[in-house]
């Protein structure tokens, strides 16, 4: 398979991964033939990019993060518990009435079995989802992350499952805000940033109420926006003012926001997330917990499309966690854009003065 832009698909291309709702229910399956309508139709829910099957990339095949399965079951909760948290808002019920802590204990269990299973353990988050969805499904991916970089700081399975069950509800207060205001599309005026950032002090306080949620996972929710060099929010927090968790949690929300899809800006690739958030390092985040977040990037996922320093196009067939720069190229194009007859792969830690130009 390969990763194309949307305004490359055309009608009879094979959809080689499954397209996600808003409850991460599927909208639309993988080995689907493409037709004008579905294309049209995924443009206007806001995906950018699609992953498509073909001759020459057949065999090729990200492999994700934690299992369809278990990633369904985690959106589904995610949603169930925002979408009831917004309903008695709405009914002036008490929130606090729900017991979050043991269902969400268990949620993360299973993301984490999951990840401790994978010998290498590389980000590389390929789900497609409607941008509708985006608010549920960040929050499994958010989790997904952080428990990758806490498995990389050797966390203990206690501290493991507190920082995963912060990051699953770190955006929880959001629920507590205007609905309008946090599924608004355009730009926020200064009073609407101001009612936004409330939110962190909305989680926390719906978090530090639940049992079997510890107040250390209640910090993710009101610390996530706290820079590493006082500038962010609630507080203006600084350096390790801020709790770990919560500066893990920073750094996930923001690569998954910045590779995610969204109607107001242009999807980022890995490595130009990677770029911002390493020049970030030290000012907004955390140096040391960059260096190490980085170190478990897919900076090139497998199918990722590529054009070489040479002007031929690829796809990524094989990453290596210790050359994330160097992958494993399939050749399908020549300079002129001619598509091979026989696509043919270079080792790019071999071939030193074949470089990736960009991802396309």
């Amino acid at each position: 398979m390969r990763k194309i832009h949307i305004s490359k698909a055309k009608s009879g291309d094979i959809l080689a991964v499954d397209i996600f709702g808003v409850n991460g229910t599927i909208l639309l399956s993988k080995g689907v033939a493409l037709t004008n309508q579905y294309i049209h139709s995924l443009q206007r829910k806001g995906i950018q990019y699609i992953y498509i099957n073909d001759k020459q990339t057949y065999d090729i095949a990200p492999r994700p993060l934690i299992s369809p399965t278990v990633r369904q079951q985690a959106v589904k909760k995610v949603y169930d518990t925002m979408t009831a948290l917004v309903e008695q808002k709405k009914l002036a019920s008490r929130v606090s009435s729900l017991d979050l802590g043991m269902e969400y204990q268990k949620v993360f269990k299973e993301i984490l079995d999951y990840l401790l299973s994978k010998e290498n353990l590389l980000i590389n988050l390929s789900d497609l989802v409607i941008s509708n969805g985006y608010f549920f499904h960040h929050s499994v991916n958010v989790a997904t992350i952080a428990g990758v970089i806490g498995i990389a700081k050797g966390y203990s399975p206690q501290q493991l499952l507190d920082l995963g069950v912060g990051a699953l509800l770190f955006d929880i207060g959001m629920t507590q805000l205007p609905e309008g205001l946090w599924r608004k599309k355009g730009a926020l005026t200064p009073e609407e940033k101001e009612i936004l950032r409330r939110h962190t002090f909305f989680g926390f306080e719906l978090l530090r109420r639940q049992r079997n949620i510890s107040l250390f996972s209640a910090h993710c929710a009101l610390q996530h926006h706290e820079r590493y060099d006082g500038n962010g929010y609630p507080r203006q927090l600084a350096g390790e003012e801020i709790h770990e968790y919560s500066r893990i949690v920073a750094i996930a929300d923001v690569f998954d926001a910045l590779t995610s899809a969204r109607y107001h800006r242009k999807q980022y690739s890995p490595h130009e997330a990677a770029e911002y958030l390493s020049a970030a390092g030290g000012i907004l985040f955390d140096y040391e917990l960059i260096k190490l977040f980085l170190s478990y990037i897919a900076i090139y996922p497998v199918a990722t499309t590529v054009v070489l320093n040479t002007g031929y196009v690829g796809v990524v067939s094989k990453v290596f966690p210790d050359f994330p720069l160097r992958p494993i190229v399939r050749i399908i194009k020549n300079p002129y854009g001619e598509e091979l007859k026989s696509p043919y792969e270079i080792d790019l830690r071999k071939e030193i003065n074949v470089t990736i130009v960009k991802a396309v």
